[in-house]
């Protein structure tokens, strides 16, 4: 689920100043993970070889325009670690160059001095710092040595400054209360918002300013101060949400100011402005009730742009673009007549237009919109989905990915659209494998509409064999099935194992108008089931499909999707995988931790006799159908999740074994909502094929 604290005392970050820089040593602690060497058997993806792919992230345009630096994420199954290397190469994509080569990460990596530098992260965990190196890689230096993380940082456009995000410690501890008891491991809890996601709150995060002199930073101010408020906010938030004026004398920064229950139940966050000279703050968006996040400043600083969701409460309410004049505080909102979320904002240097991804049908492309016109110009067309870019000159420099390939890098003609591959990181491996086709069909709904369906076949798929299928079920339950890639749910590697893949964009789904995503709300176990199953329905009518070998599986909102059709599914199915889903929607009322997700897609508590609509959501609950359960299911769950509990997946488990239904789960002690660690990771991809294996092949 996109289910987007409170206690007692409220302490200071423990700061301590650099009084002198270090450099790192720069002998092996443990063995570097890097680039595999990649044999493909077959031309057919595995687990493994999935695993293998370099990611690709975090693009930053030199400030000459002459350069990019990005990362590559690199794992090893064996060690069950991931590690991420730093390189560089020229806009034209000559001279790549692979800059680090540590057993460490470097993270957060961005051009500084000019552009003879580059600042990152770099450190264990607890002690990562902001370290600086020339641009290509050579004498690294420590600038800050604050205790505990430095989770993300910024230099101030004239370079005096930095602003970074560090952890500081929220709420009082059993041991705090009483001293005698240190090894006590009881948590004492009076509010909520206790947990969240997958830790429990002991900890926030606060912005700091401190100065820089070149060479190391000094003792840095909260510029929160005491205020027991996430900035950035949890669980999701990072640099992103916070910005330099390009004077250098103002901050911006999102925050929601609330606590305890108020902060369960609201949305409402707003972007402050905070001067450094007075250390004074101001509320630029006071009165508007939703999500206000991501300010970014124009150029010139005349203007400012952020992201601004309307209603409060709701997390999947359209992301629309606003830009505040600050001279006048006149507020427009530019994408008024564009029915779709906008996404990471970037200014044109002439102060007049913004430059945003947004999904419309499905694909994620790049667009441009001009401020005071609101006219919008899509610049990228095609089966893709760019993820972010960068600005240099008559080209954006942008991430893009689709369900049959990783992040590359592509340089893109803005006039034209036109797109080049730059980065090639994987070109070794996409080399050796044969990709399914993926084909977009657009498939009557029971109420008379369209819903576009992608359809993933298997590599050299003959139409005149019969081949078991899969409904992928999408979690969110308001998060498109764009053309994305995915190291859990890939739906090539499912097609390799000679599947065809049926993913509709079901109700509830953006990238189709708000009226499209919005159905979903208070309709749980409504219309989108009846499209989940318009879509499966429609394919089973083509030779190729064997009805008698059909399989559904999804996690989060796709998990008790999985859930639900398993009660509702009329024998269509011969077998179920769901990870980390709901099963009981009373439980899960009182079990999750964002009770504002909760009411406004429940539409309230289920105590609420009254309350037709919630009541009306309950009575959809999964387990009220398990007593129509008769298919084989397998169920996946962390203990770790704190955002759908794993009682819920054992729960699940325990009906099917209950009613004599073959039923298998696998419980990860270790994970949250979604499975981050390598092993944990080729495991369930494992078990996921031997499990549909068993029943459809």
């Amino acid at each position: 689920m996109k289910y987007k604290s409170i206690m007692v005392l409220i302490f200071g970050a423990a700061l301590v100043s650099c009084n002198s820089t270090k450099k790192e040593n720069t002998e092996p602690e443990a063995p570097i993970i890097g680039k595999s060497n990649v044999k493909v058997e077959n031309s057919i993806m595995t687990p493994e070889i999935l695993y293998s792919f370099g990611r690709v992230s975090d693009l930053q345009v030199s400030p000459d325009k002459s350069k990019i630096l990005y990362g590559v994420t690199y794992i090893s199954i064996d060690q069950n670690k991931t590690n991420r290397e730093l390189f560089t190469m020229n806009v034209d994509g000559s001279e790549k160059k692979q800059i680090t080569q540590t057993p460490k990460s470097e993270n957060n990596a961005i051009w500084v001095k000019g552009g003879a530098k580059i600042a990152f992260l770099s450190g264990e965990s607890g002690s990562s710092q902001i370290w600086e190196m020339n641009a290509d890689g050579t004498e690294r230096m420590q600038i800050s040595n604050i205790e505990g993380d430095i989770n993300g940082f910024s230099y101030s456009p004239d370079g005096n400054k930095i602003m970074y995000i560090k952890n500081i410690k929220f709420g009082e501890r059993t041991s705090d209360r009483y001293s005698d008891l240190p090894k006590a491991s009881g948590r004492i809890i009076d509010d909520l918002m206790y947990k969240h996601w997958s830790e429990w709150v002991e900890e926030i995060p606060h912005t700091f300013i401190a100065d820089f002199d070149g060479t190391k930073i000094s003792e840095g101010i909260d510029i929160l101060g005491d205020e027991p408020y996430e900035c950035p906010m949890l669980p999701f938030g990072g640099v992103e949400q916070l910005a330099w004026s390009p004077d250098s004398k103002t901050v911006a920064y999102t925050c929601r100011k609330k606590k305890g229950l108020e902060y369960a139940l609201s949305t409402n966050s707003d972007i402050y402005l905070y001067n450094i000279e007075t250390k004074q703050t101001s509320n630029l968006t006071e009165g508007m009730m939703g999500y206000d996040t991501n300010p970014v400043f124009s150029p010139d600083g005349k203007y400012i742009a952020w992201q601004s969701m309307e209603r409060d409460g709701y997390e999947s309410d359209k992301n629309r673009m606003f830009v505040m004049n600050l001279a006048t505080n006149e507020k427009m909102y530019v994408t008024e007549n564009f029915d779709y979320n906008t996404d990471y904002l970037a200014w044109n240097e002439d102060n007049q237009s913004i430059y945003f991804v947004s999904c419309v049908e499905a694909k994620t492309h790049l667009f441009q919109v001009y401020i005071h016109t609101k006219e919008i110009k899509q610049i990228t067309k095609g089966d893709y989905d760019y993820e972010s870019f960068g600005i240099a000159g008559d080209k954006l420099l942008a991430l893009r990915h689709s369900m049959s390939k990783p992040n590359e890098i592509y340089s893109v003609n803005i006039v034209s659209g036109e797109a080049t591959e730059l980065s090639f990181e994987n070109k070794e491996i996409l080399d050796q494998l044969t990709m399914g086709k993926v084909e977009e069909r657009w498939i009557p709904t029971t109420d008379g509409k369209k819903m576009l369906t992608w359809v993933v076949y298997p590599p050299n798929f003959d139409p005149n064999k019969k081949y078991p299928t899969l409904l992928y079920c999408q979690g969110g339950p308001q998060s498109t099935v764009s053309q994305f890639w995915s190291y859990r749910w890939n739906l090539q590697m499912m097609a390799a194992n000679g599947y065809i893949i049926v993913a509709p964009n079901r109700r509830g789904l953006p990238g189709f108008g708000q009226e499209w995503l919005e159905q979903i709300s208070k309709d749980y176990g409504g219309q989108n089931m009846k499209d989940y199953l318009s879509a499966i329905d429609t394919m089973s009518k083509e030779p190729f499909v064997n009805t008698d070998k059909l399989g559904c599986t999804g996690a989060s909102y796709g998990g008790f999707s999985v859930y639900w059709l398993a009660g509702n599914h009329n024998k269509r199915f011969k077998a179920f995988l769901a990870h980390a889903g709901i099963f009981n929607l009373e439980a899960q009322y009182l079990e999750t931790e964002e009770m504002w997700f909760a009411n406004w897609d429940l539409g309230g508590s289920f105590w609420d006799r009254s309350n037709t609509i919630a009541q009306r959501s309950y009575a959809n609950s999964p387990h009220k159908f398990v007593d129509k359960w008769d298919t084989p299911i397998m169920i996946t769950h962390g203990e770790r999740d704190y955002r759908i509990l794993a009682s819920q997946g054992m729960m699940a488990f325990n009906a099917a074994k209950l009613r004599g239904i073959p039923a298998r789960m696998l419980i990860y002690p270790n994970e949250n909502h979604w499975i981050a660690q390598p092993q944990n990771g080729i495991l369930f991809q494992r078990e996921f094929f031997r499990w549909f294996d068993t029943y459809l092949k």
